[in-house]
């Protein structure tokens, strides 16, 4: 008979944390729910290091030597190519052997973000629901890499320092961090959108770019059914530009940082869902965003949001409601939610009904592994299973229902993933230890009769992390 302090560790590691590793079901099986709880009130969250990682402005100044320099590079290339005589490099010394070219430099600051976290911070939390959280926020506010070198360069720096200083506090704070920060003004082109009345306007010129304004609305706060309508993004447009990241010519402060471009902005006072906001400068869109935090429309689409990703594509509505009544309660407090979520019995439910995201699975495979890939073969990993990190094809983010991720093709890519790191996990005097260390309680009569008909270890291994148990959460 299965223990329910057993299950509950299995159940806080796979649905609310990163997952098992050697020894953490045992260390956590006294007090599940009082452990998952104290990563919370501890606002257990490690932040990634390394020397690549710097702040958002040191990397920008960087950026913007790197592409002047590409630049000078194509004009030289050009003038070769048209028959001028250009500088030419210093030959090669004799003998000297070829080096491999190093990554262009905002290649080389993902890589070492993506190494600091699939290295470093998914490793040490014994549960890791800070870790989770800040997976979901980052999708919440989702940017895309592929967007541009700005993007790629900042997408970690804009998760270090916009995102996870805020896992624990309030949804207020985060949101100003947010949508001031240059991955999302970058990512949503709002260094474009110029108040048509304004002075850079050039007489019309110029005019408004409803990007980020839109998906503030749609995606990050009120949601598609918040109740604004198209009058209401344009006002929002209106009151947020002006908003922009300095360029390397530093004219409007520190070069990489945020600035608010007065001569961009749209004077005059605007109407936001029947709120009247006064034109006075980059305080106009603070005070939107801050009533936009607290909007109950925010608190529901934020409840439902956390629901779906931890309990069920569609969640009990009771559970939505306390969850939006917590938010409001508490004004956005995010550690209330969450134990507001953890505190409820659907939390609890020992039927596993949804799925691993690839990124939430390749976690878990490393954590039950201890394997340590490099920063390329990891993006490898999650491009062949269709998520690549921080790149998503839009800013509503990656999915998060089950229809998504279980396709038999989506499945079939787990499979080499899983075999893969099977292959390279240490060898293991009893497979069916490592499965009984991996899922707990969860792991069924059907997948340890599998992996004791296994040919070799890492093909019982790799059941073991292709099993329902190990993909479902």
């Amino acid at each position: 008979m299965t223990n329910p302090a057993e299950l509950d560790a299995a159940l806080a590691l796979s649905r609310f944390g990163l997952g098992a590793r050697e020894g953490s079901i045992e260390s956590i099986a006294q007090n599940p729910r009082g452990a998952l709880k104290d990563e919370v009130t501890g606002r257990v969250l490690l932040t990634p290091a390394g020397p690549e990682l710097r702040q958002t402005s040191d990397l920008l100044v960087d950026l913007y030597a790197f592409l002047k320099d590409q630049k000078n590079q194509r004009s030289r290339q050009a003038a070769s190519a048209s028959g001028a005589q250009t500088p030419q490099p210093p030959a090669m010394a004799p003998g000297a052997a070829p080096q491999n070219p190093s990554p262009p430099l905002p290649q080389r600051i993902f890589l070492a973000e993506v190494d600091a976290r699939f290295n470093g911070t998914i490793r040490e939390p014994v549960i890791g629901i800070g870790e989770r959280l800040a997976m979901f926020w980052a999708n919440h506010f989702a940017v895309a890499v592929g967007k541009g070198p700005g993007v790629r360069i900042l997408a970690g720096a804009f998760e270090r320092e916009a995102i996870r200083p805020h896992v624990f506090g309030r949804f207020e704070d985060m949101l100003l961090a947010v949508e001031t920060h240059p991955a999302m003004l970058f990512f949503l082109d709002n260094q474009q959108s110029v108040g048509p009345a304004s002075k850079a306007s050039n007489h019309g010129k110029r005019g408004l770019n409803e990007n980020l304004a839109r998906e503030i609305m749609e995606l990050h706060t009120l949601g598609v059914d918040g109740g604004y309508t198209q009058r209401d993004v344009t006002s929002l447009s209106r009151i947020i530009t002006g908003w922009t990241v300095v360029g390397a010519e530093g004219r409007l402060g520190a070069p990489g940082t945020f600035a608010f471009n007065r001569a961009a902005h749209e004077p005059g006072s605007q109407a936001l869902l029947g709120v009247s906001y006064p034109g006075d400068g980059v305080d106009q869109g603070r005070a939107a965003l801050r009533d936009l935090a607290h909007h109950p429309a925010t608190a529901r689409h934020i409840a439902f949001k956390l629901a779906r990703h931890f309990i069920a594509d569609a969640p009990p509505p009771d559970l939505i409601a306390s969850l939006a009544a917590t938010f409001l309660k508490t004004r956005g407090d995010l550690s209330a939610v969450y134990l507001t979520l953890i505190g409820s019995e659907a939390a609890w439910n020992p039927t596993l009904v949804k799925i691993r995201s690839p990124l939430e699975f390749f976690v878990a495979l490393l954590r039950a592994s201890g394997e340590r890939p490099k920063p390329n073969a990891i993006m490898a990993a999650l491009n062949t299973m269709g998520q690549p990190l921080w790149n998503p094809s839009g800013p509503n983010g990656f999915p998060d229902t089950v229809d998504a991720w279980a396709s038999s093709e989506g499945l079939g890519t787990r499979i080499d993933v899983a075999s893969l790191v099977a292959n390279q996990t240490p060898g293991r005097t009893d497979p069916r230890r490592f499965a009984t260390e991996t899922l707990g309680s969860l792991l069924s009569p059907d997948t340890q009769h599998a992996i004791a008909r296994a040919e070799t270890k890492s093909q019982a291994v790799s059941i073991a992390f292709l099993s329902p148990e190990f993909q479902r959460r």
